[in-house]
């Protein structure tokens, strides 16, 4: 179990630094003169599954490519894993996974072949394995051998929550990982997003449904203007509460 401690300024409950995987104090992001994220502070632990909400442009997006180290933050320190970001980000990559809007897989490679090719680009001591592994586990072992530009939109994100995992990531992030999903799809991504808690990594995820969100992480933050403006854990608010803040103007 993390512990978590209440600052004096009320602000939510954090995980104790000694098990934070993710640490950001007064972060920010500029692009000229638009601010994206501002003073953003948010302290996730090791195994948390934390659901991240907001409305179109409050930053998630841009929050996500900063804990991946894609994108720089201009303000504030961002630790991930104990580590200053900027004095280590190369290294600190080795432990993330991450699915963006785009997939991020050859079109023209097939299941197999694209696995195989990150997990070579990752040093995976055996990638043929892995890629063989990962295949049952999203359930698509039976295509393995297809070309994915012949995959329907539901065994694309599945793909590329596998080629995302490809070396065995502690930190996983996805941004609208369910974003154009039939049911059978979302219930299989639901599904392996409670075996990664389960298997004791930490997840932070952005998703517009609430409901959906308050079913899965262990805890919320909502975004707004670049601002954290809500950050509790999901056992202590409802949809009503998260749907309210999110709207609100």
């Amino acid at each position: 179990m993390i512990a978590v401690t209440r600052q004096p300024d009320s602000t939510p409950p954090v995980a104790s630094p000694a098990a934070s995987v993710v640490r950001a104090v007064r972060l920010g992001k500029q692009f000229d003169d638009r601010r994206i994220l501002s003073d953003v502070r948010m302290e996730v632990g090791a195994g948390q599954c934390v659901a991240l909400l907001g409305p179109n442009g409050a930053g998630k997006t841009t929050l996500l490519h900063v804990l991946a180290t894609l994108a720089p933050y201009t303000e504030g320190r961002l630790h991930l894993f104990g580590q200053l970001v900027r004095r280590s980000r190369a290294a600190l990559r080795a432990r993330i996974g991450m699915v963006a809007h785009q997939p991020m897989l050859y079109g023209e490679l097939t299941a197999r072949e694209n696995l195989e090719l990150f997990g070579r680009l990752y040093g995976v001591p055996d990638p043929g394995a892995r890629a063989r592994d990962l295949l049952d586990r999203v359930a698509l072992s039976p295509r393995a051998d297809g070309a994915v530009k012949t995959f329907s939109r539901g065994m694309v994100q599945r793909l590329a929550i596998a080629r995302a995992l490809v070396h065995d990531p502690d930190l996983f992030l996805a941004d609208e990982p369910f974003a154009g999903l039939d049911v059978r799809s979302t219930r299989a991504v639901e599904g392996l997003l409670r075996s990664f808690v389960e298997e004791g990594k930490t997840i932070v995820f952005a998703n517009h449904d609430v409901p959906q969100s308050l079913g899965l992480a262990d805890r919320v933050i909502v975004l707004r203007d670049g601002r954290v403006s809500l950050d509790q854990p999901a056992e202590k608010v409802d949809v009503q509460t998260i749907t309210k803040e999110v709207s609100a103007g």
